[in-house]
Formats: C-alpha cells, structure tokens, sequence
C-alpha cells in the first residue's frame, strides 16, 4: 500500500506536503504512510484515492490486506481463522438483504437487454443523431427550471448563433452553457477521467457561466438545511463536508452497483446537498448522464412537460423527505429505457 501512494503522488507531482494540504492531514501522515510505519483510516483511504486517482477497491484490497495481516499474520490460526472467515463473508454476500425490488430488476434486466442490442448496432450512430438528441436534452433540461425557449428557438440559439426577440438573456446562456456543458463530458468520457470534484465544479461553472459568474463552480458558503426523514429532523451542515463525503461514497459504491442504480443515487445526492446557489437541478442530470454515458447508455432525458416535471419531483422529494429512494430510481430507469428504445428506433434497429 505504502508503494501504491508514494507512486501514485510522484506520477501526479505532488510533494508531500501538498497532498497533506489537498487531504487536510498532517504532512507527517504522508511520511508515514509512504514508509509504513503508519496506516490511514478507512475514511483516509477513499479521501487519497479521490486525490490521487487512484482505484479505490485496489487501495482498499490493499488497506484490508495490511490489517489483516498486523492483526493476526503471526498467529498460529491465522490461516484456519481466515478460512472460517471467508465462509462466513461469502455467506453475508450471499444473503445481504439490500437487494433490489423485483420490479427494479425486471426493468433493469430490460435496459441491459436493449443496451446490448445497441452496442451491436454502434456502427450506425451518426453525428447528426447524437446533436439532435443532444440539443433535445438541453431543451428539456432548462425547460424543468422555467427556460421558455421552445425547442426551435433552442435551436437557433446554439446553433445559428441567433437571438430570440423577447427571450431574457439568462434564458439564452442557459442554452448556449448546457450545450457546452454536454460537450465537457463527452471530453471527460473520451478521456476516461474518473468523476471527482474538480469535475462536477467544472460542469456547474460552465452551467452558471455569465449567469453568475461570482458563483459558477463554488460552493455556497452559508451552513444550509438538509432535509430530514419523517423520524429525522433538519440539519445544519456545511457543504464541503457534505460534497466530500459525495464522493467518498461514490468511490466506495461505483463497482457494486448497477450503473443505473449509480446515476440516479449520485443525482439524488447531489439534489439533496444543493450545494450550489443556482444550477443544481441542472448539474445533478449532467452527472447523472456522465455516469450513464460512461458505461455505455444513452442520455436519459427527463422531459420538462408539466406531467413529467411533476412526476420528477415528486420521486426525488420522497427520496428525500421518506429515505425512499425505489421511487426515484424506478423513474431514472424507465426514463433510460423510453431512451434507449427510442435510440434504437431512429437507428432504424
């Protein structure tokens, strides 16, 4: 483990110091890290991971490996004692009760099915479909926050460079940033970067981009109110903190969960911190649809009609308000698979 983060901070040119900076820890701890004679907690494994882009389940394997082996690699029953304990881990995996609804799996099982019917289609996927679906999203994005362009006049805008007499311009922005906005993660995707904060602040800078620029990719800075549940009261908490933990359980949770299951939590998440002043909604889809693009979906595009936007928020305030978070799921999966089928039907498939 001590070689994986000295290696990893060397290739990214950071001295110790400025990882220490970058994790808020003392720079001693990196030291004494790299040379052993200290381990990070578990909460410091995901937080150097982030940092250093470093696969979190490989650091982690390598984390768990070193403390099992200082606990009991001298003993006499090491080895029988971690026989025993694979059975009884294998059995907890097994049988863990965190198991998707039947419904979820059926739809799920769906997707996957028109996925791979996709992907044997790919040869046939245009630059003109992905601009025109592409141009839709940004549409009905902006339309769920109020934008009144009607998708024509979107179109114009972005595309023809014109404006739209009796449009604001906010409204305009609003157009030409998500387009753009959609352009930077194809580029992430292209580039295989990883989903971490520098990105998502990148993606709302370009989203509020002339809109707010004293506010575009930072922060809000107040302590704000997170929802409670029915049995759980509001909050105070900062939202830093809250976003760093964002994405520690993204690292934690980004290989055992369906890729679907994935992007509707980080949306959710996100949604639920609000930790911007503007642009949240917005924000939350687009890292919805890098992690779906990522893994090979299509856009799922949330359609800003009154019936849809309310069925929308109506799923994310019971995530939110009852920690019932099937609803919504359910709600980005059936989206993604109207997507998909639509997809295959403009391809001709």
């Amino acid at each position: 483990m001590k070689t994986l983060i000295k290696n990893a901070r060397e290739k990214k040119g950071l001295k110790t110091r400025e990882l220490a900076q970058i994790l808020s820890i003392d720079q001693a701890l990196i030291s004494k890290f790299e040379s052993g004679t200290r381990k990070p907690t578990k909460e410091q494994v995901a937080k150097i991971a982030i940092a250093l882009d470093i696969d979190y389940e490989t650091l982690m394997v390598a984390w768990l490996k070193e403390k099992i082996v200082y606990e009991i690699g001298n003993n006499e029953f090491a080895l029988k004692a971690l026989l025993v304990a694979e059975e009884e881990i294998r059995y907890k995996a097994k049988n863990n009760t965190n198991k998707l609804s039947k419904s979820l799996d059926t739809l799920l099982t769906q997707i996957d099915v028109l996925k791979n019917k996709l992907d044997s289609f790919r040869q046939f996927d245009s630059y003109r479909i992905s601009q025109a679906l592409e141009l839709e999203y940004t549409f009905e994005s902006n339309r769920i926050e109020g934008n009144t362009m009607t998708l024509r006049e979107t179109d114009l805008v972005i595309n023809e460079g014109l404006t739209i007499s009796g449009k604001s311009m906010r409204e305009h922005l609003e157009a030409i940033n998500h387009q753009e906005a959609i352009a930077f993660i194809k580029e992430l995707i292209n580039k295989n970067t990883s989903l971490i904060e520098r990105e998502v602040l990148a993606i709302h800078n370009l989203i509020l981009r002339g809109i707010h620029p004293e506010d575009a990719g930072r922060y809000r800075k107040v302590q704000v109110m997170i929802k409670g549940s029915s049995h759980t009261p509001s909050q105070p908490f900062l939202v830093a903190k809250e976003m760093e933990d964002y994405f520690i359980w993204y690292e934690t949770n980004k290989n055992k969960l369906h890729p679907i299951v994935l992007a509707a939590e980080m949306h959710e998440r996100l949604v639920t911190i609000h930790p911007f002043i503007d642009g949240n909604g917005r924000t939350s889809r687009l890292v919805m649809n890098l992690i779906l693009l990522q893994h090979g979906y299509v856009i799922a595009n949330i359609k800003g009609d009154y019936e849809s936007r309310i069925r929308y928020y109506q799923t994310l305030e019971s995530a939110q308000t009852k920690n019932n978070k099937e609803e919504f799921i359910l709600f980005v999966a059936q989206i993604e698979k109207e997507s998909l089928e639509r997809y295959l039907t403009i391809i001709g498939q």
